[in-house]
């Protein structure tokens, strides 16, 4: 599957921090057992889900010790990888496969500048990666060949312009990334109409495709709100 991917995607590009520099020592996450109920089934196609950091770091994260995203202590992030899931046309996704046990220093390092958050890499692997992958190894190395492959829009311009729009933020992204189109980009905002995430769908070949309706998020005309937070 990796190695499918590496063929089909474009060369990489740097991720969209700010600045990052990975600690040499982490506090691992713990958890081995699922948080849900295992469902199994057909995957159809998957989302690459992408958090717009500010938003998520509003309030009390950026104080907080040990919130490598938001307190600062490794680096300042725009865009950062929520993570890559299975995806179903029908039906719930599949979700928590198999046990995960913890994955190693070694390993969170690695993804921490994608994702800058520990216990979320570990959470990622178990309820997604596992339904992928037989290793955590291989799902994590095909969220990195996904994850640059992409130029990010500049969300923090965006947030300067003068009442922008979800479809000002996907004409964005598409005019940085050849071969998408505006439907296979979703735009999650929350209900005060703050950016969230976006959702990048893509087909079971890996290659972008529309989005469902519970991925497209807002329609173009839907006006949103960037924080920039810095």
């Amino acid at each position: 599957m990796a190695a499918l991917l590496a063929a089909a995607m474009p060369m990489p590009a740097l991720a969209q921090a700010y600045q990052c520099r990975v600690p040499d020592r982490i506090t691992l996450p713990t958890e081995k057992r699922s948080a849900g109920p295992r469902l199994r089934g057909a995957i159809d196609g998957y989302i690459l889900a992408v958090s717009w950091s500010p938003e998520y770091c509003r309030g009390d994260r950026a104080s907080d010790p040990g919130n490598y995203q938001c307190n600062g202590s490794i680096g300042r992030f725009g865009f950062v990888l929520h993570g890559l899931w299975p995806d179903a046309a029908n039906g719930p996704s599949p979700q928590w496969c198999a046990p995960a046990a913890p994955l190693s220093p070694a390993e969170i390092k690695t993804n921490l500048c994608m994702t800058p958050v520990p216990w979320l890499i570990q959470h990622e692997w178990a309820k997604h990666g596992t339904c992928m992958a037989r290793d955590p190894q291989d799902y994590f190395k095909v969220s990195r060949i996904l994850w640059q492959s992409l130029q990010l829009p500049d969300a923090d311009k965006l947030s300067r312009a003068r009442y922008p729009t979800a479809g000002d933020l996907r004409r964005a992204f598409v005019a940085r990334n050849p071969g998408w189109k505006r439907e296979a980009v979703g735009v999650l905002v929350s209900n005060g109409g703050w950016l969230r995430e976006l959702y990048l769908c893509y087909g079971k070949d890996f290659r972008p495709a529309a989005c469902d309706r519970n991925a497209s998020g807002a329609r173009d005309s839907v006006p949103i709100k960037i924080w920039r937070g810095l």
